[in-house]
């Protein structure tokens, strides 16, 4: 199972650079987790930058995925995260989600580097 970072959706539903390396990871949308913070950052972004018909698209697609929301024992954990690992709040929140579902991260944010469980896109 993994989680596909906001960065990874993003760059999927907008054709950005590492486009491709993203749709890897998102063959099989049954083994996808989608913490819900994930879906307020790819549709405020993606209407910010193109339309709200683009973000909603891009959220009917992600729905499609495991959608998991955020329970007082995963914001318990991601507040530990963020104090232990110095991630921010939405980054932890993603990466508390998937340590509750033992997923991996797929991303290319800096935040995560050297945590466990994390795949870097380059």
């Amino acid at each position: 199972m993994t989680i596909v970072d906001s960065c990874g959706w993003i760059k999927v539903f907008t054709e950005g650079p590492l486009s491709d390396r993203y749709w890897d990871f998102l063959k099989d949308l049954d083994q996808v987790v989608t913490p819900t913070i994930i879906l307020y950052e790819v549709y405020k972004i993606i209407k910010r930058e193109r339309t709200e018909e683009d973000a909603l698209l891009a959220i009917s697609l992600i729905k499609r995925t495991r959608v998991v929301p955020l329970t007082d024992t995963i914001a318990l954990s991601a507040a530990d995260a963020g104090l232990k690992q110095g991630l921010p709040m939405a980054d932890a929140i993603v990466y508390a989600t998937a340590m509750e579902h033992n997923c991996d991260v797929v991303t290319e944010d800096r935040h995560f580097e050297g945590l466990d469980h994390v795949i870097f896109v380059r």
